[in-house]
């Protein structure tokens, strides 16, 4: 037997809910057609009506309606369009991530997500965590929850992981400084070797060492990894054993941090950095 699309399943079983939804609030056809031509009147427009044929088409033969029937429809059935739109395949939810599909030229304001329903973000942290050090955030949430922040969606993708600069990390700083969110792409954990034309060409690594987390540059030496802090940093730059002391867990894609809250670098209580020859990139 011939088993139909993955979508014109979802479109029958669209138009199922659609139906059931009629019979739970007690409406025939011919009362749903009714009701549909007031709208088209309020508004003007003909193409709000849903007459029974139609409407019998699209509950049992996967007809899809016009984006007019289906407003009328969602008014009629006291339901959220949004969640009618998700029975055809169109998850508004999903519009963060499908923004990065198409990136205009330009810059502009971003006006898609103001309307997008809630997603999934971390409502609950492992108790133990410290907002000090630097950590994996994969691994210290312990409950998702829903929340409209719509760029928040992509959190919940396998493609990235997240880390969280401590309080008391200054290795990037000031490039990165403490408290700095970060998006971890971890299928780019191999070290690139290069030539670097400016710092923020080089790539970052968030690397797990026996001691936690950090961020920071890499270079290989042998059979060692080079922890490479920023210049102005007052961390030291450390050699480990790799992979045995030191692993790279993904290329950091992506930062969100807050600006003006860090004090100047003479205020830092870490130790000041021994004088040294400029930088240079490797």
């Amino acid at each position: 037997m011939i088993q139909p699309p993955e979508g014109r399943v979802a479109i029958l079983t669209a138009g199922l809910n659609l139906r059931g939804l009629r019979e739970r609030l007690g409406l025939t056809m011919r009362e749903v057609e009714s009701a549909s031509s007031l709208i088209a009147e309020r508004h003007g427009n003909d193409e709000f009506d849903v007459c029974p044929s139609r409407l019998s088409d699209i509950e049992t033969k996967g007809l899809v309606p016009s984006i007019f029937r289906l407003y009328s429809l969602s008014i009629i059935y006291r339901c959220d369009l949004r969640e009618v739109l998700a029975w055809y395949g169109i998850d508004l939810s999903l519009s963060a991530a499908d923004l990065q599909l198409s990136l205009p030229p330009k810059s502009h304001f971003e006006e898609t997500l103001r309307s997008t329903p809630k997603v999934a973000v971390p409502t609950r942290l492992d108790p133990a965590f410290d907002p000090r050090r630097t950590a994996n955030m994969s691994r210290i949430v312990e409950q998702w929850g829903l929340v409209p922040l719509a760029y928040l969606a992509n959190l919940s993708t396998d493609k990235y992981m997240y880390g969280y600069l401590g309080s008391e990390d200054f290795t990037m700083y000031p490039l990165l400084p403490p408290g700095t969110f970060l998006q971890v792409d971890e299928s780019r954990s191999k070290i690139v070797q290069g030539t670097w034309r400016s710092e923020l060409d080089r790539p970052i690594y968030f690397v797990e060492t026996r001691d936690g987390y950090t961020c920071c540059w890499c270079s290989l030496k042998g059979e060692q990894i080079v922890l490479q802090p920023h210049p102005l940093s007052p961390v030291p730059v450390r050699m480990m054993r790799h992979p045995q002391e030191a692993e790279v867990i993904g290329q950091v894609v992506g930062i969100a941090l807050k600006l003006g809250e860090w004090l100047p670098t003479e205020s830092v209580t870490a130790p000041k950095p021994e004088p040294k020859e400029p930088p240079v990139l490797n």
